[in-house]
């Protein structure tokens, strides 16, 4: 039976770039490719068109499904939020789901063929920034005819795209949905991406990031990378509730390999991401999180760098989110505020810690939902 609130079937497409596009860094490429979804139809004054930005390991894959017989397995990472009848509703917005640059999901990346050399770039790919996804993303805009969006969303890294966006193309973006986000990180945040990349490294089939070429993947590194990411995406109320202190086999064995259902958790979900992410990916986004500072050039101060946004504002933060904690999404609000925007903002009572924002949270939904509802053209 076909679900009324789903997208349904949904097939990738491919945009392919052949003009350079110079990064922040001061590389180039000399032409690159971006893996696309798009969702629900655009209306004939092309007002209604939505980018969702995809956080560390999204991709464009946003909602729908790829097999009837296996949705769950291949289920878009934000399918709860996005679709007919949904809080983005696909019966009134054209959703546009991107891979970004540098991505492992299909777009131009270290995965992809270097034309200097024949090879995959591997290391060689240079790193990107925020800056440059919204540059490529803007490129796409262009090519599906689409000047100005109605609104740009993303959590996490996705909201520093969001907010991005309405400093580079102010006149394009009628509204920035920031959720679970913060203006830079944090030195703690920082830190624990440079263990991460430590993992990765370290391990001896990272061959300096051309394990390609040696048929290896440094799959040790990637799944010490999660296990640490994954650590900082739980709230410790949550851990406790899920796990606690339960032993996997109900008394102490006095060993190091698990003991502890947590300790399971966390291989489980360090042995999944190897089976399917880029380590070269994962370096180079992590990099880009560490780098983003739109008050950088403005010495420090927030409230002068936000100044050239022209867009009305929904910023969302959870409770117990303690790795883009609310007083980090209240510096965003009070740096608009300051500038005269039109800003919402919703604190939301949740347990699940930085992960709220993919939940099905009734209220985080509600209060998106209204947002939405009154900006759908």
């Amino acid at each position: 039976m076909t679900d009324p609130n789903s997208v349904g079937l949904v097939v990738p497409q491919t945009a392919r770039f052949d003009q350079e596009i110079r990064l922040k860094s001061g590389a180039c490429l000399p032409g690159f490719e971006l893996v696309f979804e798009t969702y629900g139809q655009l209306n004939a004054a092309r007002s209604n068109a939505v980018l969702v930005c995809h956080a560390l390991s999204g991709s464009h894959h946003v909602a729908g499904y790829y097999d009837a017989q296996q949705k769950k397995k291949t289920l878009g990472w934000w399918d709860n939020l996005v679709g007919p009848g949904k809080p983005l509703d696909t019966n009134k917005f054209f959703v546009v789901g991107v891979n970004n640059l540098g991505g492992c999901y299909g777009s131009t990346g270290p995965r992809s063929i270097n034309p200097e050399t024949g090879k995959p770039y591997g290391a060689d790919f240079p790193l990107v920034t925020v800056e440059d996804w919204v540059e490529a993303q803007a490129r796409l805009a262009d090519r599906l005819g689409i000047g100005t969006w109605a609104a740009v969303i993303g959590g996490s890294l996705g909201g520093m795209q969001a907010l991005q966006w309405t400093l580079a193309y102010p006149e394009r973006v009628r509204h920035g949905i920031v959720i679970a986000s913060a203006p830079r990180l944090s030195a703690q945040n920082i830190a624990f991406n440079e263990v991460a990349r430590q993992a990765i490294l370290s391990d001896p089939d990272f061959h300096g990031g051309h394990y390609y070429e040696h048929g290896v993947v440094p799959r040790n590194g990637l799944r010490l990378a999660r296990m640490v990411g994954h650590i900082t995406y739980l709230s410790d109320d949550q851990m406790a509730e899920k796990f606690g202190r339960q032993l996997r086999h109900g008394e102490h064995r006095f060993h190091y390999d698990v003991e502890f259902e947590i300790e399971s958790y966390l291989r489980y979900q360090g042995d999944k991401f190897a089976e399917f992410f880029d380590a070269n990916t994962y370096l180079l986004t992590t990099k880009a999180l560490d780098y983003f500072d739109p008050a950088f050039d403005y010495g420090g101060d927030l409230r002068a760098a936000l100044a050239r946004a022209r867009a009305d504002f929904f910023v969302a933060s959870f409770t117990t989110d303690w790795r883009f904690s609310p007083e980090r999404s209240r510096e965003i609000v009070y740096a608009l505020l300051h500038n005269g925007r039109k800003v919402s903002y919703a604190e939301i009572d949740c347990d699940a810690g930085h992960d709220s924002f993919l939940l099905d949270a009734p209220h985080y939904h509600a209060a998106l939902g209204a947002y939405l509802e009154g900006i759908a053209p």
